[in-house]
């Protein structure tokens, strides 16, 4: 059961009270509507807060401190969901009953997340320097090596020529010449504006209750200046059409669909999608993997994925050069198959029992309960895991048919062999 408390006018924090779990945890973000003016702001900005506060100055004071604290860890949590984009903290510690007696362990990483957002040192006018510019080669290195990465490079090509006109197709990290443009001065005014007006979500997961969490984390709310500016809903996908080739020095080809659907998480028949995706191409049952790689052998590995907040399936598939139209064609095929009720019971229950398997895996750490609780609060999921997993337990052949039905292939990029 997730309990939820308005501690301020856009400051919601949700607790999952579980004392089956040695650990517990905490995240703090700070959510903005997705935009490419932000995205690399975002994403550098909780990398340069762990570097050092005015009372633990570098990460061998942050380390020490936090080996006092049992071990506890806090690393940079930055997200895409759906419209937004979240950028914060997330801490893991011992949950206080198994420290030593008279001990806690929350509170004092409570404080510790208070003096990395809000005791940081400053130099004229912004963050140091030198943490600064070597973030920015860190985050900079990171987003080249999706790059370098052609499967990541050619879902990210795709998503660009289908969501050219939604926010969806900007890169979570931003773009290398964006991180590089970041100043100390800039990078520090935003990280002021955005604790002034952007949504908090804080998300906790451990033995302690709700008013518990919230008492602990008062003192820091109290020190932020708040101008809050409500988020905007998330929206359905403002998609495009596209059909694109590009050639490079690879060895192997990169087929990627892109589809759309009206429907998303927020619908009733997001659980019927979700079955759908595993039918068609999602895991070693799928109709995909089954027909197109194991018995045909046009491709070397692929795979489909539903992006529940958007409406966005995709399709990625590694091939040879000369495969691309015959693959592309049996891809639609099997979709067309799906469409028609060419599914056996067999291939239902393996679908249904891949995504109940993933489900009850949300339940076995801390980490993986925020996952899926926090996001799903952000991008409209209604669902509780156990709600979720009646659900796609419930979906029939005819349900996967319906929304098979609804799917329209909107984008293709295919990355191949040779000079421009």
């Amino acid at each position: 059961m997730i309990q939820t408390i308005s501690l301020l006018p856009g400051v919601t924090l949700r607790c999952c009270r579980d004392k089956r779990f040695k650990q517990g945890c905490l995240s703090f973000q700070l959510v903005r509507p997705m935009c490419r003016e932000e995205a690399a702001y975002n994403a550098l900005l909780p990398a340069v807060l762990l570097r050092g506060t005015r009372q633990h100055p570098d990460l061998r004071a942050i380390t020490e401190h936090l080996d006092t604290l049992y071990g506890a860890s806090v690393s940079a949590l930055v997200r895409r969901v759906g419209d937004y984009q979240t950028t914060g903290l997330y801490c893991s510690f011992m949950d206080d009953r198994f420290a030593l007696p008279g001990e806690r362990v929350m509170a004092p990483v409570v404080a510790f997340l208070e003096e990395l957002l809000l005791d940081v040192p400053v130099k004229n006018g912004g963050f140091l320097p030198g943490f600064v510019e070597s973030e920015k080669k860190n985050l900079i290195s990171t987003i080249e090596s999706e790059r370098n990465d052609k499967r990541v490079y050619a879902m990210s090509r795709l998503l660009k020529i289908l969501c050219r006109e939604d926010s969806f197709g900007l890169p979570r990290l931003g773009e290398p010449q964006e991180v590089e443009a970041i100043t100390p001065q800039s990078l520090w005014a935003h990280h002021q504006k955005i604790l002034r007006t952007s949504a908090i979500e804080i998300f906790y997961v451990g033995s302690a209750g709700c008013e518990t969490v919230a008492d602990l984390l008062r003192p820091l709310l109290s020190r932020l200046e708040r101008d809050y500016i409500p988020l905007p809903p998330q929206t359905d996908l403002r998609s495009s059409r596209g059909d694109e080739v590009e050639r490079m020095d690879v060895a192997q080809g990169k087929l990627c669909m892109g589809f759309v659907t009206p429907i998303t998480n927020r619908t009733p028949e997001f659980a019927s999608m979700q079955v759908l995706n595993a039918l068609f191409g999602a895991g070693m049952t799928s109709k995909l993997f089954v027909n197109v790689r194991e018995k045909q052998s046009l491709c070397y590995a692929i795979g489909s994925a539903y992006y529940g907040a958007k409406g966005v399936m995709t399709v990625s598939a590694g091939i040879d050069f000369d495969k691309e139209e015959q693959t592309r064609r049996e891809i639609l095929r099997q979709l067309d198959a799906c469409r028609d009720g060419q599914i056996t019971p067999q291939e239902l229950q393996a679908a249904q029992q891949a995504i109940v398997s993933s489900l009850r895996a949300t339940h076995d750490s801390p980490g993986a309960v925020e996952g899926y609780y926090a996001t799903a609060a952000l991008s409209g999921l209604s669902l509780t895991v156990e709600d979720y997993e009646k659900s796609v337990l419930a979906v029939t052949v005819e349900d996967a048919v319906a929304v098979a039905r609804q799917l329209e292939l909107r984008a293709t990029y295919f990355l191949r062999g040779g000079s421009q």
